[in-house]
C-alpha cells in the first residue's frame, strides 16, 4: 500500500509539473499563480504546497528536469561512441536543437526562458539559478571542447574561452530565434548542418586561435 501511495504521489507531482509548463508557456509565469495550477490540474492548493514550497520552486523544479536530461544524455553518447569525443559533442548539439521542435516539455520550457519569465519578485531566486546553470554548461562545454583537442579531432591552438562562448551564444541564439519566429526557418531539418558549420568554424577559422589578436 505504501508503495502504491508513493507512486500516486509522483504521479500528482509530475501531473502537476505538466499543468504548470503550459500555463507558464501560454499566460506566463508571473500572471500564473499557483490557485491557476491547481484548478488548471485538478488538485488542490494543499496539494500543491505539499510538493512545492511555492511558485519558484515549481519553477526550478521544471528546469532542473531539462537540464538533467542533457547529463543523461551525454552518458548515453559517450557509450555510444567510445573515443570519439567529437561526435558525442556533435550529437548532444544536434539532440538540443531537434529537441527543442520535437519535444513539447523542452521547447515549451524554453519559450518561458527566453519570452515568458520576468525574473523579479517571487521569480528572482530562479534567475541566480539560471546563473548556476548558465556556468555549470559554460563548464560542460569546455570540458567538451578540451576533450576534442585532446583527441586531435579540434585544433591543438583553438582559444578554448572563445570557442566556448561562441558555442553558447550560437545555440540558445538558434533556439530563441526559432522560438520567437519558428516560421522563418526549420530548425529541426536544418540542426545537423548548424552544427557542422560551428563546427566547421573550430577547425579552420584562425580568428579562434590562440595566437590570433584579441
Amino acid at each position: 500500500m505504501a508503495r502504491k501511495t508513493k507512486q500516486q504521489a509522483l504521479e500528482t507531482r509530475n501531473h502537476i509539473l505538466d499543468v504548470a509548463i503550459h500555463l507558464f508557456s501560454r499566460q506566463g509565469v508571473s500572471a500564473t499563480s499557483l490557485a491557476d495550477i491547481a484548478q488548471a490540474a485538478g488538485v488542490t492548493r494543499g496539494a500543491i504546497y505539499w510538493h512545492f514550497r511555492n511558485k519558484s520552486d515549481l519553477f526550478s523544479e521544471i528546469w532542473e528536469l531539462s537540464e538533467s536530461s542533457i547529463g543523461d544524455l551525454e552518458t548515453e553518447y559517450q557509450a555510444k561512441y567510445p573515443g570519439d569525443p567529437l561526435s558525442v559533442l556533435r550529437e548532444i548539439l544536434v539532440y538540443i536543437l531537434e529537441a527543442t521542435v520535437s519535444e513539447e516539455r523542452r521547447r515549451l520550457m524554453m519559450e518561458i526562458i527566453f519570452h515568458k519569465c520576468e525574473f523579479v519578485g517571487e521569480m528572482a531566486r530562479v534567475q541566480q539559478l539560471h546563473r548556476e546553470y548558465c556556468l555549470a554548461s559554460h563548464e560542460r562545454i569546455e570540458q567538451a571542447l578540451s576533450r576534442c583537442m585532446a583527441a586531435s579531432m579540434l585544433p591543438a591552438t583553438l582559444n578554448l574561452r572563445r570557442a566556448t562562448l561562441l558555442m553558447r551564444s550560437y545555440i540558445t541564439g538558434l533556439m530563441e530565434n526559432w522560438l520567437f519566429a519558428p516560421q522563418t526557418f526549420d530548425l529541426k531539418s536544418e540542426a545537423r548542418a548548424f552544427v557542422e558549420i560551428l563546427l566547421e568554424m573550430y577547425q579552420f577559422c584562425p580568428t579562434l586561435q590562440k595566437n590570433a589578436m584579441t
